[in-house]
Protein backbone atom coordinates (compact mmCIF):
# COMPACT_ATOMS: atom_id res chain seq x y z
CA UNK A 1 0.00 0.00 0.00
CA UNK A 2 1.21 3.94 -0.78
CA UNK A 3 -0.16 7.12 -0.36
CA UNK A 4 -0.03 9.16 -3.67
CA UNK A 5 1.18 12.74 -3.75
CA UNK A 6 0.54 15.58 -6.25
CA UNK A 7 2.70 18.27 -5.93
CA UNK A 8 1.58 21.70 -7.97
CA UNK A 9 1.19 19.16 -11.02
CA UNK A 10 0.01 20.93 -13.72
CA UNK A 11 -0.84 19.73 -17.74
CA UNK A 12 -1.12 21.81 -20.64
CA UNK A 13 -1.98 20.84 -23.76
CA UNK A 14 -0.61 23.57 -26.04
CA UNK A 15 -1.34 26.50 -24.51
CA UNK A 16 -4.53 25.16 -23.55
CA UNK A 17 -4.96 24.53 -19.01
CA UNK A 18 -6.09 20.42 -18.39
CA UNK A 19 -5.06 20.23 -14.92
CA UNK A 20 -3.80 23.64 -13.16
CA UNK A 21 -1.30 23.50 -10.41
CA UNK A 22 -2.88 20.97 -8.25
CA UNK A 23 -1.97 19.77 -4.74
CA UNK A 24 -3.37 16.51 -3.82
CA UNK A 25 -2.53 13.69 -0.92
CA UNK A 26 -4.27 10.61 -1.63
CA UNK A 27 -4.67 8.57 1.21
CA UNK A 28 -2.90 5.19 1.97
CA UNK A 29 -5.37 2.27 1.81
CA UNK A 30 -7.98 4.13 1.15
CA UNK A 31 -10.89 4.97 -1.85
CA UNK A 32 -10.57 8.52 -3.30
CA UNK A 33 -12.93 9.69 -5.97
CA UNK A 34 -12.12 12.21 -8.31
CA UNK A 35 -15.33 13.42 -9.85
CA UNK A 36 -16.42 16.69 -11.46
CA UNK A 37 -18.22 17.20 -14.86
CA UNK A 38 -16.65 16.24 -18.10
CA UNK A 39 -13.47 18.65 -19.10
CA UNK A 40 -12.82 18.69 -15.32
CA UNK A 41 -9.61 17.53 -15.24
CA UNK A 42 -10.19 14.46 -13.52
CA UNK A 43 -9.25 11.73 -16.20
CA UNK A 44 -6.38 13.84 -17.08
CA UNK A 45 -5.37 13.92 -13.47
CA UNK A 46 -5.67 9.93 -13.28
CA UNK A 47 -3.74 9.54 -16.42
CA UNK A 48 -1.08 11.37 -15.00
CA UNK A 49 -0.28 9.41 -12.35
CA UNK A 50 -0.56 6.37 -14.58
CA UNK A 51 2.49 7.58 -16.23
CA UNK A 52 0.18 7.78 -19.70
CA UNK A 53 0.46 11.87 -19.74
CA UNK A 54 3.59 13.60 -19.15
CA UNK A 55 3.74 16.66 -16.44
CA UNK A 56 4.13 19.74 -17.64
CA UNK A 57 5.01 21.09 -14.26
CA UNK A 58 4.77 19.87 -10.60
CA UNK A 59 6.22 16.45 -9.14
CA UNK A 60 4.17 12.86 -8.54
CA UNK A 61 5.27 10.33 -5.20
CA UNK A 62 4.00 7.55 -4.87
CA UNK A 63 4.62 6.23 -1.45
CA UNK A 64 8.36 8.10 -1.02
CA UNK A 65 8.87 7.40 -4.54
CA UNK A 66 9.16 10.57 -7.42
CA UNK A 67 7.50 8.78 -10.15
CA UNK A 68 6.66 11.96 -12.29
CA UNK A 69 9.60 10.92 -14.75
CA UNK A 70 9.04 6.90 -14.86
CA UNK A 71 7.36 4.79 -17.00
CA UNK A 72 4.05 3.69 -16.56
CA UNK A 73 5.21 -0.04 -15.83
CA UNK A 74 7.72 1.04 -13.21
CA UNK A 75 5.23 2.48 -11.18
CA UNK A 76 3.52 -0.42 -9.45
CA UNK A 77 0.41 0.70 -10.98
CA UNK A 78 -2.45 -1.54 -12.18
CA UNK A 79 -5.37 0.20 -14.05
CA UNK A 80 -8.89 -0.55 -14.83
CA UNK A 81 -10.62 0.89 -18.01
CA UNK A 82 -13.49 2.38 -19.59
CA UNK A 83 -13.57 0.45 -21.95
CA UNK A 84 -12.27 -2.77 -20.19
CA UNK A 85 -8.98 -3.55 -22.80
CA UNK A 86 -9.05 -7.02 -22.95
CA UNK A 87 -7.05 -9.19 -25.11
CA UNK A 88 -10.11 -10.71 -27.94
CA UNK A 89 -7.58 -13.70 -28.28
CA UNK A 90 -6.87 -14.87 -25.28
CA UNK A 91 -8.96 -17.13 -23.00
CA UNK A 92 -9.89 -15.47 -19.91
CA UNK A 93 -6.94 -17.20 -17.65
CA UNK A 94 -4.72 -15.75 -20.27
CA UNK A 95 -5.93 -12.04 -19.70
CA UNK A 96 -5.39 -12.25 -15.81
CA UNK A 97 -2.34 -14.13 -16.12
CA UNK A 98 -0.59 -11.68 -18.41
CA UNK A 99 0.75 -8.98 -16.29
CA UNK A 100 2.54 -11.89 -14.11
CA UNK A 101 3.84 -13.36 -17.20
CA UNK A 102 5.13 -10.20 -18.36
CA UNK A 103 6.90 -9.57 -14.83
CA UNK A 104 8.38 -12.98 -15.38
CA UNK A 105 6.41 -14.87 -12.55
CA UNK A 106 6.77 -18.61 -12.93
CA UNK A 107 4.03 -20.51 -14.27
CA UNK A 108 2.93 -22.23 -10.75
CA UNK A 109 2.65 -19.43 -9.48
CA UNK A 110 0.45 -17.82 -11.75
CA UNK A 111 -1.64 -20.29 -11.88
CA UNK A 112 -2.54 -20.33 -7.90
CA UNK A 113 -2.96 -16.48 -8.37
CA UNK A 114 -5.20 -17.06 -11.65
CA UNK A 115 -7.34 -19.92 -9.57
CA UNK A 116 -7.61 -17.18 -5.96
CA UNK A 117 -8.37 -14.16 -8.19
CA UNK A 118 -10.99 -16.04 -10.24
CA UNK A 119 -12.77 -17.20 -6.76
CA UNK A 120 -12.77 -13.93 -5.21
CA UNK A 121 -14.37 -11.87 -8.38
CA UNK A 122 -16.76 -15.40 -9.28
CA UNK A 123 -15.55 -15.84 -12.14
CA UNK A 124 -13.58 -19.51 -11.89
CA UNK A 125 -16.84 -20.88 -14.46
CA UNK A 126 -15.26 -18.69 -17.15
CA UNK A 127 -11.63 -19.19 -17.30
CA UNK A 128 -11.90 -20.69 -20.37
CA UNK A 129 -13.88 -18.41 -22.51
CA UNK A 130 -12.69 -15.68 -24.78
CA UNK A 131 -13.84 -11.91 -23.68
CA UNK A 132 -16.55 -11.90 -26.49
CA UNK A 133 -18.20 -15.11 -24.81
CA UNK A 134 -18.59 -12.68 -21.90
CA UNK A 135 -21.06 -10.56 -20.95
CA UNK A 136 -20.27 -6.68 -19.83
CA UNK A 137 -20.68 -6.75 -16.52
CA UNK A 138 -18.06 -10.50 -16.43
CA UNK A 139 -15.91 -8.43 -18.92
CA UNK A 140 -15.33 -6.49 -16.47
CA UNK A 141 -14.49 -8.58 -13.39
CA UNK A 142 -12.45 -10.31 -15.76
CA UNK A 143 -10.61 -6.49 -16.04
CA UNK A 144 -10.21 -5.61 -12.51
CA UNK A 145 -9.26 -9.78 -11.68
CA UNK A 146 -6.17 -8.77 -14.35
CA UNK A 147 -5.84 -5.26 -12.63
CA UNK A 148 -5.33 -7.36 -8.95
CA UNK A 149 -3.02 -10.74 -9.89
CA UNK A 150 -0.31 -8.88 -9.48
CA UNK A 151 -0.95 -7.10 -6.08
CA UNK A 152 -0.13 -3.31 -7.27
CA UNK A 153 0.26 -0.24 -4.77
CA UNK A 154 -2.00 1.48 -6.22
CA UNK A 155 -5.73 0.82 -7.92
CA UNK A 156 -6.37 3.32 -10.87
CA UNK A 157 -10.37 3.33 -12.12
CA UNK A 158 -11.09 5.18 -15.07
CA UNK A 159 -14.93 5.42 -15.43
CA UNK A 160 -15.21 1.45 -14.96
CA UNK A 161 -19.08 0.79 -14.69
CA UNK A 162 -20.07 3.61 -17.05
CA UNK A 163 -20.59 0.60 -20.16
CA UNK A 164 -22.90 -1.20 -17.60
CA UNK A 165 -26.61 -1.03 -17.03
CA UNK A 166 -28.15 0.61 -14.26
CA UNK A 167 -28.25 -2.68 -12.18
CA UNK A 168 -25.33 -3.85 -12.51
CA UNK A 169 -23.60 -0.57 -11.75
CA UNK A 170 -25.11 -1.17 -8.41
CA UNK A 171 -23.59 -4.22 -7.87
CA UNK A 172 -20.51 -3.89 -9.47
CA UNK A 173 -19.95 -0.60 -7.25
CA UNK A 174 -21.13 -2.99 -4.16
CA UNK A 175 -18.39 -5.39 -5.11
CA UNK A 176 -15.58 -3.10 -6.07
CA UNK A 177 -16.15 -1.14 -2.54
CA UNK A 178 -16.05 -4.77 -1.20
CA UNK A 179 -12.98 -5.93 -2.90
CA UNK A 180 -10.90 -2.68 -2.00
CA UNK A 181 -11.59 -3.19 1.75
CA UNK A 182 -10.81 -6.47 1.41
CA UNK A 183 -7.31 -5.96 -0.32
CA UNK A 184 -6.88 -2.75 1.68
CA UNK A 185 -5.07 -1.22 -1.22
CA UNK A 186 -5.17 2.35 -2.51
CA UNK A 187 -7.46 3.07 -4.56
CA UNK A 188 -8.37 5.92 -7.00
CA UNK A 189 -11.28 6.35 -9.27
CA UNK A 190 -12.75 8.39 -12.18
CA UNK A 191 -15.71 9.72 -12.38
CA UNK A 192 -18.56 11.67 -13.57
CA UNK A 193 -21.67 10.93 -11.35
CA UNK A 194 -21.48 11.94 -7.69
CA UNK A 195 -24.12 9.41 -6.87
CA UNK A 196 -21.34 6.33 -7.28
CA UNK A 197 -18.61 9.49 -6.06
CA UNK A 198 -20.78 9.43 -2.69
CA UNK A 199 -21.20 5.43 -2.24
CA UNK A 200 -17.63 4.53 -3.39
CA UNK A 201 -15.72 6.99 -2.02
CA UNK A 202 -13.82 7.48 1.54
CA UNK A 203 -12.35 11.01 0.34
CA UNK A 204 -14.24 12.81 -2.40
CA UNK A 205 -12.13 15.18 -4.66
CA UNK A 206 -14.42 17.43 -6.79
CA UNK A 207 -13.00 18.91 -9.49
CA UNK A 208 -14.21 21.77 -11.66
CA UNK A 209 -11.91 23.87 -14.88
CA UNK A 210 -8.69 22.00 -14.25
CA UNK A 211 -8.70 23.21 -10.05
CA UNK A 212 -9.88 20.80 -7.01
CA UNK A 213 -12.77 23.20 -5.39
CA UNK A 214 -13.16 20.30 -2.52
CA UNK A 215 -12.22 17.33 -0.89
CA UNK A 216 -13.12 15.49 2.37
CA UNK A 217 -15.32 12.86 3.07
CA UNK A 218 -18.25 12.62 1.07
CA UNK A 219 -20.78 13.60 3.82
CA UNK A 220 -19.17 16.69 4.75
CA UNK A 221 -19.17 17.86 1.18
CA UNK A 222 -22.73 17.10 1.16
CA UNK A 223 -23.30 19.07 4.36
CA UNK A 224 -20.85 21.86 3.95
CA UNK A 225 -20.40 22.30 0.64
CA UNK A 226 -17.92 25.68 -0.02
CA UNK A 227 -19.69 26.83 -3.06
CA UNK A 228 -22.24 26.75 -5.11
CA UNK A 229 -20.71 24.64 -7.68
CA UNK A 230 -20.41 22.38 -5.48
CA UNK A 231 -23.47 22.84 -3.75
CA UNK A 232 -25.02 21.69 -7.30
CA UNK A 233 -22.75 19.40 -8.07
CA UNK A 234 -23.09 17.27 -5.45
CA UNK A 235 -26.56 15.62 -4.49
CA UNK A 236 -29.71 14.29 -6.58
CA UNK A 237 -31.83 16.19 -7.05
CA UNK A 238 -29.58 19.54 -6.69
CA UNK A 239 -29.95 21.45 -3.88
CA UNK A 240 -32.44 24.42 -4.62
CA UNK A 241 -30.09 27.82 -4.64
CA UNK A 242 -32.48 30.98 -5.03
CA UNK A 243 -30.84 34.54 -5.10
CA UNK A 244 -31.99 37.51 -3.13
CA UNK A 245 -30.78 39.84 -0.43
CA UNK A 246 -30.48 39.80 3.68
CA UNK A 247 -31.75 42.85 5.32
CA UNK A 248 -32.89 43.30 8.78
CA UNK A 249 -32.28 39.80 9.69
CA UNK A 250 -34.85 38.52 6.66
CA UNK A 251 -33.93 37.01 3.37
CA UNK A 252 -36.27 37.55 0.54
CA UNK A 253 -35.90 36.92 -2.76
CA UNK A 254 -37.49 38.96 -6.00
CA UNK A 255 -39.45 35.10 -6.69
CA UNK A 256 -41.29 35.53 -2.97
CA UNK A 257 -39.44 33.34 -1.30
CA UNK A 258 -38.54 34.40 2.63
CA UNK A 259 -36.61 32.62 5.18
CA UNK A 260 -35.24 34.34 8.79
CA UNK A 261 -31.36 34.60 9.06
CA UNK A 262 -28.99 34.73 11.59
CA UNK A 263 -27.21 37.61 10.09
CA UNK A 264 -28.32 41.27 9.96
CA UNK A 265 -26.19 43.44 7.64
CA UNK A 266 -27.89 44.45 3.98
CA UNK A 267 -25.75 41.29 1.31
CA UNK A 268 -26.41 40.07 -1.40
CA UNK A 269 -26.76 36.38 -1.01
CA UNK A 270 -27.75 32.74 -2.76
CA UNK A 271 -30.13 30.67 -0.27
CA UNK A 272 -29.64 26.97 -0.47
CA UNK A 273 -31.63 24.45 0.71
CA UNK A 274 -31.47 20.59 0.07
CA UNK A 275 -34.80 19.31 -1.28
CA UNK A 276 -34.93 17.02 1.62
CA UNK A 277 -34.95 20.05 3.94
CA UNK A 278 -38.18 21.35 2.04
CA UNK A 279 -41.53 20.74 4.01
CA UNK A 280 -44.64 20.76 2.36
CA UNK A 281 -48.12 21.60 4.42
CA UNK A 282 -51.49 21.48 3.17
CA UNK A 283 -52.28 24.60 4.39
CA UNK A 284 -50.94 27.49 2.07
CA UNK A 285 -51.73 29.42 4.87
CA UNK A 286 -48.88 27.67 7.05
CA UNK A 287 -45.58 29.08 5.24
CA UNK A 288 -44.66 30.64 2.13
CA UNK A 289 -47.32 29.74 -0.68
CA UNK A 290 -46.77 27.73 -3.40
CA UNK A 291 -48.65 25.25 -6.38
CA UNK A 292 -47.39 21.83 -6.70
CA UNK A 293 -46.44 21.18 -10.53
CA UNK A 294 -45.17 17.56 -11.40
CA UNK A 295 -45.12 14.90 -8.55
CA UNK A 296 -42.51 11.99 -9.66
CA UNK A 297 -42.64 8.89 -7.63
CA UNK A 298 -39.68 6.74 -7.40
CA UNK A 299 -40.89 4.06 -4.88
CA UNK A 300 -40.60 5.05 -1.25
CA UNK A 301 -40.36 8.43 -1.75
CA UNK A 302 -41.40 10.97 -4.66
CA UNK A 303 -39.66 14.05 -6.29
CA UNK A 304 -42.13 17.50 -6.15
CA UNK A 305 -41.37 20.48 -7.73
CA UNK A 306 -43.69 23.38 -6.71
CA UNK A 307 -43.88 26.84 -8.02
CA UNK A 308 -42.88 29.76 -5.59
CA UNK A 309 -44.24 32.94 -6.93
CA UNK A 310 -41.77 32.75 -9.89
CA UNK A 311 -39.04 30.76 -8.80
CA UNK A 312 -39.50 26.36 -8.18
CA UNK A 313 -38.41 24.52 -5.29
CA UNK A 314 -37.59 20.90 -5.74
CA UNK A 315 -38.59 18.96 -2.65
CA UNK A 316 -38.08 15.05 -1.81
CA UNK A 317 -40.63 13.66 0.19
CA UNK A 318 -41.86 10.53 1.77
CA UNK A 319 -44.57 8.57 0.05
CA UNK A 320 -46.43 8.19 3.06
CA UNK A 321 -46.26 12.15 3.02
CA UNK A 322 -48.39 12.30 -0.46
CA UNK A 323 -51.94 11.75 0.69
CA UNK A 324 -53.94 14.88 -0.30
CA UNK A 325 -50.88 16.06 -2.55
CA UNK A 326 -51.33 16.39 -6.10
CA UNK A 327 -50.34 18.20 -9.20
CA UNK A 328 -52.10 22.16 -9.03
CA UNK A 329 -52.42 21.76 -5.30
CA UNK A 330 -51.92 24.82 -3.33
CA UNK A 331 -49.61 24.27 0.22
CA UNK A 332 -47.25 26.02 2.69
CA UNK A 333 -43.55 25.95 1.86
CA UNK A 334 -41.18 25.19 4.68
CA UNK A 335 -37.56 25.09 5.29
CA UNK A 336 -35.96 22.67 8.06
CA UNK A 337 -34.61 25.01 10.68
CA UNK A 338 -31.03 25.01 11.05
CA UNK A 339 -30.92 23.15 7.23
CA UNK A 340 -30.39 26.48 4.76
CA UNK A 341 -27.13 27.40 3.46
CA UNK A 342 -25.98 30.48 1.87
CA UNK A 343 -23.52 31.70 -0.30
CA UNK A 344 -22.09 35.00 -1.57
CA UNK A 345 -23.75 36.27 -4.50
CA UNK A 346 -20.40 37.50 -6.30
CA UNK A 347 -18.22 34.60 -5.83
CA UNK A 348 -20.41 31.78 -4.65
CA UNK A 349 -18.34 30.98 -1.61
CA UNK A 350 -20.46 29.74 1.69
CA UNK A 351 -20.61 31.89 4.49
CA UNK A 352 -20.74 30.69 7.28
CA UNK A 353 -22.56 32.61 10.07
Amino acid sequence: MSAVFLNQVEKLYGSVPAVRGIDLEIPDGKFTVLVGPSGCGKTTTLRMIAGLESVTSGSIFIGDKDVTALDPKDRDISMVFQNYALYPHLSVAENIAFPLLARGAKRAEVQGRIEEVATTLSIFQLLNRKPKELSGGQQQRVAIGRAIARSPRVFLFDEPLSNLDAKLRVEMRTELLRLQRELSTTAVYVTHDQEEAMTLSDVMVVMKDGLIRQMGRPEEIYENPIDTFVAEFVGSPRMNLIRGRVEGGVFKSPSGVSVMVPYSAHHEVVLGVRPEDVVLDLDPANGMPGRLEIVELLGPRAIVNIMCGTHRITAVIEISQLTGLHEGREVGINFRVGRTHFFEAESGLRINF
